[in-house]
């Protein structure tokens, strides 16, 4: 899996993620990501950096579904499925990155 990190849109001062910010928080690694829209943001110093990542498996590998075990997240006109940290969208044969 391939990780990109860009710097966020906004500082601490603009916006504090934190309990009863109003965006879901995920555990990702030995950090807390927050889900800001259709991207993760996670505090690195005075400002939140984007975690974005490409899905790791087919369809075939390992469906996302009703019994699946991962969490759901509605987006949009689709459901995302929380899988290790990050949320998954399915798209054809594959899962894309949310």
């Amino acid at each position: 899996m391939s990780t990109t990190e860009t710097h966020a849109e906004h500082t601490v001062d603009e916006h504090a993620h934190g309990d009863g910010c109003g965006h879901k928080k995920i555990e990702h690694g030995d950090h807390v990501d927050y889900v800001h829209g259709t991207h993760h943001h996670a505090l690195h110093g005075d400002h939140y950096d984007e975690h974005e990542s490409k899905a790791e498996h087919t369809v075939d590998e390992h469906a996302h579904g009703d019994d699946c075990g991962h969490e759901t997240v509605e987006h949009d006109d689709h459901v995302d499925y929380v899988h290790d940290g990050h949320r998954h969208a399915l798209h054809a044969e594959h899962y894309d990155e949310h």
